[in-house]
């Protein structure tokens, strides 16, 4: 398959400090991985561009974003108190929201078969109204909305170890966008959402599935889980399929506590790639998701790409 890689070199002018554990090195780590695991020649590299104001505007309040503009134009700061903003943090936030639109219009042509994003800062816990969990703006809400609008149902398969609630909340009244995600139980993890009964509301009740596991979790367990993804997926029946391909959830993570091993990344990897040919016209959008573990960035995400070509 023709796999296209969206990612910026720009990405790296986020530094949200030297100690922080969303740092630029995760990025460097799986550019290297990849150089490392000789795949460049069968990726296609293309640069994000910056998302424009209507594409933040479907995800967050104006408001919301011109607190975050003003924190950039002082020259950085505090957003939250692990959310860290450095100078020219916003302009990164914006190349990193516009790389999945990027990905979505080449799928959509047909210049490629599926489409990971390398990013950051990461956005899974942004909420329409709030920065957190090192999260600017939702990037992965921010695709899933563009495509939501333009009529497809869509399908979001979210397997990094902390819950992703911004994306969650988002979506909770949409029945036309099914989430799976499978997490470290909210009750010993951040953000602490994600519980089993959040199920979507309304018309969308049934569309949501949480799967908490315990601390300590390991393939066996997300084996076991992994059936009830696919269940959800081919009852919705998804036009498009986005994958939080998150390495937090590997074993050696210091900041989780599940122990899954690559081989959980590659077999969802895998699924969804016969999952989106069977019902998505083969379009799958993967994100590199969390992972603070730099030898778990490289090999996760490298192992995620090689099970997509």
């Amino acid at each position: 398959m023709s796999v296209l890689v969206v990612t910026d070199e720009r990405f790296l002018d986020h530094r949200p400090g030297r100690r922080h554990p969303e740092r630029p090195a995760r990025l460097e780590a799986v550019w290297s991985g990849l150089k490392s695991a000789g795949l460049e020649d069968a990726l296609v590299y293309r640069e994000s561009r910056p998302a424009a104001d209507e594409d933040l505007l479907r995800c967050h309040p104006s408001d919301h974003l011109a607190a975050l503009v003003e924190i950039d134009a002082a020259g950085g700061g505090l957003v939250d108190t692990d959310t860290v903003m450095s100078p020219g943090s916003w302009s990164v936030a914006r190349l990193a929201a516009g790389a999945g639109l990027v990905a979505v219009a080449a799928l959509r042509a047909g210049e490629a078969d599926v489409a990971f994003c390398a990013v950051r800062p990461p956005g899974h816990h942004a909420t329409p109204n709030k920065s957190m969990g090192f999260c600017l703006v939702n990037n992965l809400a921010i695709a899933a909305m563009s495509l939501v609008e333009a009529g497809d149902r869509v399908a979001i398969v979210d397997i990094d170890a902390h819950h992703g609630d911004g994306v969650y909340y988002a979506f909770e009244e949409d029945p036309d966008l099914a989430i799976a995600d499978i997490h470290e139980d909210g009750r010993y993890l951040y953000p602490g959402s994600g519980a089993a009964n959040e199920e979507g509301k309304g018309i969308a009740r049934g569309t949501k599935l949480n799967i908490p596991l315990p601390p300590n979790s390991d393939d066996n367990d997300f084996f076991r889980a992994w059936p009830r993804v696919e269940a959800l997926i081919e009852n919705h029946k998804p036009e498009f399929i986005i994958f939080q391909a998150g390495v937090d959830s590997m074993i050696g993570d210091p900041l989780t506590h599940l122990r899954f091993s690559v081989a959980a990344h590659t077999h969802a990897a895998k699924r969804l790639v016969q999952l989106a040919n069977k019902y998505a016209k083969g379009r799958l959008l993967v994100y590199g998701g969390g992972g603070y573990n730099l030898d778990n960035v490289a090999r996760g995400w490298c192992a995620v790409c090689k099970e997509l070509i």
